[in-house]
């Protein structure tokens, strides 16, 4: 098996270890939550003289711990577990899958002499109502697929190669074991039906039944795109099927979020400084899962490019909206004309902001001036950015627009600073 380094996420471990609080790893399923607490961050502790008994590791979703998915059972099993006064670290796999886990979890974080890990794949278990349970000793870290670097740090081929690869396959980390394209499409494609959709229909009770699947195929054909449940139900309605509401689509879309398949992303009025409830934009936490629900069909580069920028951000731990920018003129007869620019992200991290827009290419003078439209309506002096595809040294356009290669940008954590 090929050993990926998820140090982005290995050092956050590594950096809150013995902070006092229960370390919560969220993520979609089979992203390498497991791998990197069972084995990354377990050799790391070992690397620092932390002995084998003194690491309490529990998969939860195994059968032989069926019986441990009762929460007194589970606390009796790990306080016998523990013999003395040295530190003990406490990892547990897929905890959403024992009832009432938060006081539980409370409880051995009490202990003065254990450190508390736990991973689970649904959000809803780190819910405003279980925060208050933590009562602030709760601390996330959220991993996600393989970002690019990550990828490509494994890939025997090329940069270009790797690239090709990612974007029809995306980041799942088993991707690596297999060899041919049928086994990975066959993969993703099995994922999303024996993994994802169960998960989802099993926490919310629901019947299986099409509109779910439906509703994942119209977002994986337009990523990218501003919609909402209402455009939906009209989508549905238009092409004869009946009865499917804004509220059921709502409720499913959020479902979809919850199990971190897709994030929802909201606008926001750069000059007037708030958001605009409705429409969003959404996209896909892994490429190649979004192109599996399509059958590897809708191949859009342009989209997909767009879909990686966005991931990447959020790995960088930006906090990522859609801009919209008012420009008002006049015509020739005096009369005001509002127009409303897009910008692709707005992105910011404390202190620090960026605009950025995604492009194929700016292969003519009228494509730059086009794609950094948005951007020069922008009347702030923060960094504005177009990432294209076209290889080539970073540049700055007439505007002062910053021009970066989709390659670049993605494998230097600090190329929006350069």
């Amino acid at each position: 098996m090929k050993v990926i380094k998820r140090d982005i996420y290995l050092n956050k471990l590594i950096d809150s270890k013995e902070n006092t609080m229960v370390k919560v790893i969220t993520g979609i399923r089979r992203c390498g939550k497991s791998y990197l607490l069972f084995n990354l961050y377990y050799d790391h502790l070992k690397s620092i003289g932390v002995k084998d008994e003194n690491i309490i590791r529990i998969a939860l979703d195994d059968e032989q711990n069926e019986d441990l998915k009762d929460p007194k059972v589970l606390g009796s099993y790990i306080r016998k577990q523990i013999k003395n006064s040295d530190m003990y670290y406490i990892f547990l796999d897929e905890i959403q899958l024992v009832g009432r886990f938060e006081p539980l979890l409370n409880g051995l974080n009490r202990i003065e002499n254990t450190d508390v890990y736990v991973t689970g794949s649904n959000s809803k278990f780190l819910s405003s109502d279980i925060l208050t349970e933590f009562r602030g000793r709760g601390h996330e870290i959220r991993v996600y697929p393989l970002c690019f670097r990550e990828f490509s740090s494994a890939y025997s081929g090329t940069i270009e190669e790797a690239w090709d690869e990612f974007v029809i396959y995306g980041g799942l980390p088993n991707l690596f074991n297999l060899k041919t394209s049928e086994q990975k499409s066959n993969y993703l494609l099995t994922q999303f039906e024996k993994t994802y959709f169960a998960d989802i229909i099993e926490r919310n009770n629901l019947q299986k039944d099409s509109v779910l699947e439906a509703i994942v195929n119209i977002l994986a054909s337009s990523i990218g795109s501003l919609t909402n449940p209402a455009k939906l139900a009209r989508t549905f309605e238009s092409s004869g099927i009946k009865g499917v509401s804004e509220k059921t689509i709502s409720s499913y879309i959020n479902h979809l979020i919850d199990a971190f398949i897709i994030r929802k992303v909201e606008r926001y009025d750069i000059k007037g400084k708030k958001y605009i409830s409705t429409p969003s934009k959404y996209y896909f936490c892994d490429i190649g899962l979004r192109n599996a629900r399509l059958n590897f069909r809708q191949q859009e580069e342009n989209h997909i490019m767009e879909n990686i920028i966005y991931n990447e951000l959020l790995v960088r731990g930006l906090n990522v909206d859609v801009g919209v920018v008012e420009h008002r003129t006049t015509d020739s007869k005096g009369k005001t004309i509002r127009k409303q620019y897009e910008v692709d992200f707005v992105c910011n991290q404390e202190s620090k902001r960026y605009y950025i827009q995604s492009a194929l290419n700016l292969d003519t003078y009228e494509k730059t001036q086009q794609e950094q439209n948005s951007l020069i309506r922008v009347d702030d002096a923060f960094k504005k950015i177009i990432i294209v595809k076209n290889r080539g040294k970073h540049w700055r356009t007439e505007k002062g627009v910053v021009v970066i290669n989709v390659l670049d940008f993605l494998l230097d954590p600090n190329s929006l600073d350069l």
